[in-house]
């Protein structure tokens, strides 16, 4: 049974005995036979004819028919299993077998009670618990074949997943369709880059499978509307509904979806030109259970944003990227209408539509926002920023990335407008921040703010950085990488007013900052500070390892790749009692040589993960001995 399902060799099976062809297509099953014991005188002509009348394979003359009535009328699906293994011909015919078309022995023999009640071999009824995923080469029609015949009585499929598809072999209507026979409990599938597939094999599957609740299509040319319209008639348990790249469906197919699916809850559809406003805002008007929608990349106008804010009640994720037909008016009119109640997230990217009077409009209307991703919204700016920081009460986490108008006092003017709910900020590369001196003494600082992200933001120096220290003095988690304009002046402040204490602290190609600051850090927080990444700091030196060494009594993953420490700081390191690091990062560390070798398995005792890639005065031999003595540590070299 597991060789039929899960077989990894050339399409054609085998059990026992041999293939080959006869005719032109049909392949034929051979059982092994002894040698015949000849007592008679040899008598070539008659022997001769004698094998071919004994090879003669009498039952491949039946019509597929007459197969087809044997086969559905077996006691299992062990034996259905058996006979499919035997040709191609034999393995579509068992395929093409509907739960609803095996024939049940009314009046079992006690032969067949026997064979049904061995243990492992009985059929088991599932509601499909089983997953299977085929991707490239092994993707083919005989596969899908056997992965019906195999799992119909071991659970059921309940997952399936195509991705791309034999060039040769590849997978067509016709493995689709065997699953759709064979596989009633299946919930999930995924058809991706699988151009052979088209209507044909998926309207079977509406046909077969009316428990589908996952559908997802990518990169589905043969697909379109026809297809839609049959899975919306055929699986009224629709929850989820994922469309992307597939220029064949539109309008018509969302329409049919939104009357039939009542239980729809999940919606993403991605880079299909014929989606408009007619196919999405009937997807939101009707499917009162939506709680997800993502939409990229579409057609659309205003009106469909005016039917998301006015219909979308439960709707509580939505991602929204790359539209451009939609104006500030879409964005402004969804926030307006106040529909979007249990709106929690709100990622927008690529709109120029978002604008300072949408995004306060957004912020109005949404009072149950707790997470904003804006990226790449070019027109929003210091004053939107502020006015979206005013009206949204109840927003926890706000991330901002190449939104270049936002400049340094729109981020102070934020910051102390959120007072107690935002915990989380993240900054990438937003250009428009500059270092200009504010006075933040009049500013309510920002109480509840746990975590600050500032990634590959060139303006963002020590001054901004010395500011945002006092602004925020309960910080926890700090992520400063690439800004290689701080300096030790800047980042003390910042330390010095953390009151919390830091417990991740990642400061990654921050080149200008010294051993002064890293010892500064391990004796403010050595307490709570649990992860540091100093990544690129090429003026740390081993003096720091001291200081983490006699400060940090609960470190447990340490970067210092490319910094310039030597064998005598990890001598330092592994001399620490109270230090159990269980990851350490030595990548590029160019003075680490194989004297370090004893440090290093002295720290190995509690490590899980070191990397010493591009430790160029470490021998592969030192690696090996390594290896061998950190046997549970996971070693990158």
């Amino acid at each position: 049974m597991p060789t039929l399902v899960n077989y990894s060799g050339d399409d054609e099976l085998y059990l026992g005995g041999s293939l080959c062809t006869a005719g032109s297509n049909i392949d034929v099953y051979y059982p092994p036979s002894k040698r015949a014991r000849i007592n008679a005188p040899f008598i070539y002509g008659s022997i001769h004819s004698e094998q071919n009348q004994i090879q003669k394979p009498t039952i491949e003359v039946l019509p597929n028919e007459c197969l087809f009535e044997i086969f559905r009328r077996l006691p299992s699906s062990r034996e259905r299993s058996f006979c499919a293994c035997v040709s191609k011909r034999w393995l579509y015919l068992t395929s093409s077998i509907c739960k609803a078309e095996i024939c049940k022995s009314e009046n079992p023999t006690s032969s067949d009670v026997e064979m049904t009640s061995a243990g492992e071999d009985q059929d088991i009824e599932g509601d499909g618990y089983l997953t299977r995923c085929l991707e490239g080469k092994k993707a083919t029609d005989v596969r899908l074949a056997a992965i019906a015949v195999g799992t119909s009585g071991r659970g059921g499929l309940g997952k399936l997943s195509i991705r791309g598809s034999n060039s040769v072999r590849g997978v067509s209507n016709i493995g689709l369709s065997a699953v759709a026979h064979g596989c009633p409990s299946l919930r999930s599938l995924s058809l991706w880059n699988v151009s052979s597939i088209g209507d044909e094999g998926l309207s079977a599957i509406a046909r077969g499978c009316h428990m589908l609740e996952k559908l997802d299509l990518c990169q589905s040319s043969s697909i379109s509307n026809k297809s839609l319209i049959a899975i919306a008639e055929g699986c009224p348990n629709l929850t989820t509904l994922n469309i992307e790249s597939c220029t064949k469906i539109g309008n018509e197919g969302l329409q049919a979806i939104s009357k039939s699916c009542p239980k729809l809850q999940c919606i993403s559809i991605k880079d299909c030109p014929l989606v408009g406003d007619h196919g999405v805002s009937s997807l939101l008007s009707s499917a009162s259970n939506l709680s997800r929608v993502k939409l990229q990349s579409l057609n659309i106008t205003d009106f469909s944003l005016a039917v998301i804010g006015h219909y979308g009640k439960e709707v509580t994720n939505m991602v929204l990227s790359g539209l451009p037909n939609v104006s500030e008016r879409g964005f402004w009119a969804m926030g307006v209408a106040q529909g979007l109640e249990k709106l929690v997230s709100l990622t927008v990217t690529s709109c120029r539509g978002v604008t300072d009077a949408s995004i306060g409009a957004i912020g109005r209307g949404c009072w149950n926002l707790k997470q904003m991703c804006l990226r790449k919204c070019c027109f929003v700016s210091d004053g939107g920023l502020v006015e979206f920081a005013n009206a949204a009460g109840s927003l926890e986490s706000l991330q901002l990335e190449e939104c270049n108008r936002i400049t340094q006092s729109g981020i102070i003017g934020a910051v102390s407008n959120f007072k107690t709910k935002l915990k989380s900020l993240s900054l990438v590369k937003c250009t428009g921040i500059k270092d200009i001196g504010c006075e933040v003494s009049m500013l309510s600082p920002c109480k509840s703010l746990r975590s600050l992200s500032i990634k590959n933001c060139p303006g963002f120096g020590s001054g901004s950085l010395a500011m945002m220290g006092k602004l925020c003095p309960q910080l926890q988690n700090v992520d400063l990488t690439g800004l290689y304009g701080i300096t030790d002046a800047g980042f003390l402040p910042l330390l010095e007013n953390c009151k919390a204490g830091l417990v991740s602290v990642n400061l990654t190609g921050c080149w200008n900052l010294t051993d002064n600051i890293i010892s500064a850090l391990a004796q403010l927080h050595g307490e709570t500070l649990e992860v540091l990444n100093i990544e690129g700091c090429r003026k740390i030196t081993d003096a720091s390892l001291a200081a983490i060494a006699h400060y940090c009594l609960s470190l447990s993953d340490l970067d210092v790749s490319k910094c310039a420490i030597t064998d005598a700081g990890l001598a330092i390191l592994s001399g620490a009692r109270q230090l159990s690091l269980q990851v350490l990062s030595l990548s590029g560390c160019i003075n680490v040589s194989n004297q370090s070798v004893p440090f290093l398995t002295k720290l190995g005792k509690t490590l899980f993960g070191l990397n010493l890639k591009k430790c160029i005065s470490i021998s592969s031999s030192s690696i090996e001995l390594l290896i061998e003595n950190l046997w549970r540590c996971d070693i990158l070299a």
